[in-house]
């Protein structure tokens, strides 16, 4: 894909962090916009952030851990714009708990969104995606995609599994005209940790806003630079588009100890 003019997007998790931020900047580049999200209000703030691009915009209030809802989804994306070019599985959840500790409910509810939610994506739009010349599928995955942190089972479990998925979906899909990219961002301000589910281990723990504050602190990137990155990976139709300094060192650092980091990061959570 040489430009992003005139085409059609699909976002998930649009209403706000990086997906917001992506829908912007395809907007300003000249693209037609299908917004998603579960929270309407902020996913109407989207919308209205957009109105100022002579572009189409629609909003959709999405879950994406709802199989028929996605479905529908892709239908009335191109419904409304006659056709779609790109889908960006963006939406996702995260849980802090042990292991030992985590509910299957807090298991399930966030692979039901970080997985499933970009399998139903990826599987809805394809269908519409094999009707147009240039087309591209963009999984968000994460560095914890790529290496395991404590506390992170479940989600590393989820980014993991998109980080497979979308690679050999892009092996699958070599020889079509559809692209496919998996997006791996390192510490991006997007709120994440903020609308996760977190559990303390102990009454000395973190509560959930100092660690909230912590991870925004530590992020390097906005979630406008994250979008940026992004776009410039998927014009160049990268396999792996890593998002930010520590996404590219912690990637590195694996390739080098892919078993060794795990004790680099017991020292550092040991010594913070």
């Amino acid at each position: 894909m040489k430009s992003f003019r005139g085409k059609v997007a699909a976002i998930t998790g649009a209403g706000s962090g990086m997906g917001q931020a992506i829908a912007r900047s395809l907007a300003s580049q000249g693209c037609h916009i299908a917004i998603s999200d579960i929270d309407e209000a902020n996913l109407q703030q989207t919308a209205e952030s957009l109105s100022r691009y002579t572009v189409k915009v629609s909003t959709h209030p999405l879950d994406v851990a709802d199989r028929a809802a996605v479905e529908t989804f892709a239908e009335d994306v191109v419904a409304n714009h006659g056709q779609v070019h790109m889908v960006f599985n963006n939406a996702g959840v995260s849980v802090t708990d042990s292991a030992e500790h985590m509910s299957y409910d807090d298991m399930e509810w966030l692979m039901n969104i970080n997985f499933w939610g970009v399998i139903y994506g990826t599987k809805s739009f394809l269908p519409y995606l094999q009707r147009v010349d240039d087309a591209h599928i963009i999984n968000t995955s994460s560095i914890f995609g790529s290496i395991a942190v404590p506390s992170q089972s479940i989600y590393n479990a989820s980014k993991f599994a998109v980080k497979g998925y979308t690679f050999a979906l892009r092996q699958e899909l070599a020889e079509t005209h559809i692209n496919v990219s998996c997006v791996q961002p390192g510490g991006v301000k997007t709120g994440i940790v903020n609308s996760s589910r977190y559990v303390p281990q102990d009454n000395a723990s973190a509560t959930k806003e100092e660690l909230s504050e912590q991870f925004e602190s530590m992020a390097q990137l906005t979630s406008e630079q994250a979008a940026e990155q992004i776009l410039r990976g998927v014009l160049k139709n990268k396999a792996q588009i890593l998002v930010g300094k520590d996404a590219k060192f912690a990637a590195l650092i694996e390739r080098i100890l892919p078993i060794g980091y795990q004790k680099l990061i017991g020292k550092v959570l040991d010594n913070p």
